[in-house]
């Protein structure tokens, strides 16, 4: 049996261990390559049984020059890099790994959040730069710092990940309210569930944790960005496609919020002119809240289960 891993680097730069994939490999081949460009992609997955991609698209015209191939795994959570339907046609199981990184990515929910209610990075350069050698006092702030408790946290979503910001949020003694497609009466106390109209208005806090859909689709524009306080901050670490970009941009330059902290964009990498890159009052990340140690072993080891219940005859995770 041949096992192929497409692009694994963002998930092992080196500190794991490929161990648990290529002892499935049995007797047969285990590869793993750092990323393969779509004109490698063919040669490279053309005798292999068992592919693994994280961001390598597997589209219909692919799947249908792999004849060898049952299965495949998508080392994230989100599969549109796969055509499922053409995947299915051909006999070939599709798994993903879910639920691998909830307080990785809330951890840096707040990380964000306190970029801009604590201003360490800001205070950092300033102090390197002698302005604290400087100051006649023994202490200094560029700008009003902000407590988190008796603070309103909003949450666009209320999976996996925006459960665990809440409970982080309840104990920073915030109060959290809650936006999801049907409301929601189980929540713990100190959350309530709340129309996102009502929402809006009251939140210090934005944070989105819903999934990219038709309907959710640049759900925060202009309109939207309007509703909000002035004094508010947005957080996405959910997908950049919720937000209008340019609509952001705008709105911090316009001061219709204070701030916004991101972790994803619309396209990744970003083309050189994201109006975001240029934005005032903005933190963005490169999409790596999922990226740490533990969270990618978690990954690693979920992917390496699926499919040793796939040769076993199951069908952990399977999305198609």
């Amino acid at each position: 049996m041949k096992i192929v891993v497409l692009d694994g680097h963002t998930l092992n730069p080196g500190d794991l261990s490929w161990c648990g994939l290529s002892e499935l490999a049995d007797e047969g081949e285990f590869i793993c390559y750092e990323r393969t460009a779509e004109s490698e992609l063919l040669s490279r997955a053309q005798d292999a049984e068992i592919i693994f991609t994280n961001k390598t698209p597997l589209n219909a015209q692919v799947l249908s020059q792999l004849p060898k191939l049952t299965y495949i795994g998508v080392l994230a959570t989100g599969t549109n890099v796969v055509d499922l339907v053409a995947a299915a046609s051909h006999g070939m199981v599709v798994t993903n790994v879910p639920s691998y990184a909830p307080d990785a990515v809330a951890q840096m929910v707040f990380a964000h959040i306190f970029h801009h209610t604590q201003g360490v990075a800001s205070h950092h350069q300033a102090v390197v730069q002698g302005a604290w050698s400087q100051c006649p006092d023994f202490c200094f702030t560029l700008s009003p710092l902000q407590s988190l408790k008796g603070k309103t946290i909003g949450l666009m979503g209320y999976g996996a990940i925006g459960q665990q910001v809440a409970n982080i949020a309840l104990a920073f003694g915030m109060k959290v309210l809650v936006n999801t497609r049907t409301p929601l009466l189980d929540l713990p106390t100190g959350a309530i569930w709340s129309e996102l109209s009502d929402m809006l208005p009251q939140v210090d806090i934005l944070s989105l944790h819903c999934p990219l859909t038709l309907e959710t689709d640049k759900i925060v524009n202009r309109a939207l960005l309007k509703s909000m306080r002035k004094t508010a901050i947005l957080v996405n670490t959910a997908r950049g496609g919720l937000i209008d970009e340019v609509a952001l941009s705008q709105a911090l330059a316009d001061g219709d919020i204070a701030a916004a902290g991101l972790d994803v964009l619309s396209t990744e990498p970003p083309l050189d002119n994201n109006p975001l890159l240029n934005a005032i009052n903005i933190s963005i990340t490169p999409h790596n809240s999922w990226a740490t140690l533990e969270a990618r072993q978690n990954l690693l080891n979920i992917a390496v289960n699926n499919l040793a219940a796939f040769l076993a005859g199951k069908a952990d995770n399977q999305v198609n």
